[in-house]
Parts: C-alpha cells; sequence; structure tokens
C-alpha cells in the first residue's frame, strides 16, 4: 500500500475512533445517570427500578473492550507501516499531514471528554455496593484509550515534521 493509501485509512481510522470515544463517552454519562438514581432509591430504602442496570454495564463494559483492543492492533500496524515509509513522498503527504493533524486533535477532544464521563462516573461508583460491577475494564479501556491518543497525535507531529522537512519549510 502506498504512502498516501495508508494515510487515507489512517484519516478514516480516525475519524472512527473518534466517533467510537464520544459513543463511549455519550453511554457512560447514562449510566452514571442511571447510577445516580440507584444510588438515590437505595438511599431512601426504596426499591431499586432499574434491575438491569449491572448487566447493562457490564456488556458495555466488554463491548467497549474488544472495540478497543481491535483498534490498538490496527494502530500499532499502521504506525509501523508509516513510519518504515520512504521520505521521498513528503510532497504528496502535506496536505494529507495537517489534516491528520486536526483529526488526531479531535480525537484528543473525544478522548477527553469520554475521561470526564469516566471520572464522573467513579464519582458514584465508589458509594455502589450492590452489584459488582467490572469498573476495572471500563478503568483499562480509558487507560489505554489516552495512551493511543497521545501515540497518534505525537504520531501526527511526527509526520507534519517529516512533510515540512522534505518540503524545506
Amino acid at each position: 500500500m502506498s504512502q498516501t493509501g495508508l494515510l487515507d485509512n489512517i484519516l478514516t481510522q480516525t475519524e472512527t475512533l473518534r466517533t467510537m470515544t464520544l459513543q463511549a463517552a455519550h453511554n457512560l454519562r447514562d449510566f452514571s445517570r442511571r447510577l445516580e438514581l440507584i444510588l438515590s432509591q437505595d438511599h431512601k430504602n426504596m426499591a431499586v427500578r432499574d434491575t438491569a442496570f449491572a448487566e447493562e454495564f457490564s456488556s458495555f463494559c466488554t463491548a467497549l473492550r474488544q472495540e478497543t483492543d481491535a483498534k490498538m492492533d490496527y494502530w500499532q500496524q499502521a504506525r509501523a507501516q508509516l513510519r518504515s515509509g520512504p521520505d521521498k513522498d513528503g510532497y504528496e503527504l502535506g496536505l494529507a499531514a495537517k489534516s491528520f493533524v486536526s483529526r488526531a486533535k479531535a480525537l484528543s477532544k473525544a478522548t477527553d471528554e469520554f475521561t470526564t464521563a469516566y471520572d464522573y462516573f467513579n464519582r458514584f461508583y465508589k458509594n455502589y455496593t450492590l452489584a459488582k460491577l467490572p469498573v476495572w475494564l471500563l478503568t483499562a479501556c480509558c487507560d489505554d484509550l489516552n495512551n493511543l491518543t497521545g501515540k497518534i497525535l505525537f504520531l501526527s507531529r511526527e509526520l507534519t515534521k517529516k512533510t515540512e522537512r522534505i518540503r524545506g519549510y
């Protein structure tokens, strides 16, 4: 695959990862709202109405872990391919590299939203004792997404420097 084709695929995957992260943040905010309501009902000694919470949260965490693992595998290969590419493609990659930088920054904002939603969820989770939840999966996903986003941002800056050096800026 040429560097241009690889970069087009990377741009698509960056957007896909951003969309996945935003959706996960939205779902996590919904789980936080539900958990807050469950804690309120439990505190008032009322019967908890949301009986499917633990099961749905577990399936959310499992699905998120699988998606994150798939993205991690792709990005590990893509980073290696992009770094091993020839330097002569710098002229063709200039515009795509700048687009990659902007998409990487958008991904960073989405990851920040997910991290904020995760922190908000943890404020309520520390008081939740009704069922055992796989929060460790959520923590691992949050850490992996933050690390992956940092690597993508670094790769985008590295590619931009490479193309600017080749173009003589």
